[in-house]
């Protein structure tokens, strides 16, 4: 049994399949998700061909730390912004062998 619906479930195997396909991996930067799209993404089986890793990074520290997003940017904008999600995406191509990643704050 599933943590996840199987529609979601579904949408997670056409990204994996995607991925596979162009033989690209993938990591996620999550903030209010705490894991859960990385969750979705490896609950699928043969996941591990095309993922990486994932950042779970909810507190602004760990935006920082881990994936070095701009304190300033943060006290500017939000951590719930565009800016610190595109920030945190790059971060984690940054500190991955990711090609895609996938950010959400």
């Amino acid at each position: 049994m599933s943590l996840f619906p199987r529609p979601i479930l579904q949408l997670a195997e056409l990204v994996l399949a995607d991925a596979r396909e162009k033989n690209l991996k993938i990591v996620t930067a999550e903030s209010c998700t705490g894991g859960l799209v990385g969750g979705c993404l490896t609950e699928v089986a043969g996941s591990s061909a095309v993922g990486d890793r994932g950042f779970i990074t909810y507190s602004n520290e760990a935006k920082r730390d881990m994936l070095g997003v701009p304190g300033d940017m943060i006290a500017d904008h939000g951590a719930v912004s565009e800016p610190v999600a595109r920030a945190m995406a790059e971060g984690a191509l940054e500190e991955s062998r990711a090609h895609v990643s996938v950010s959400i704050t």
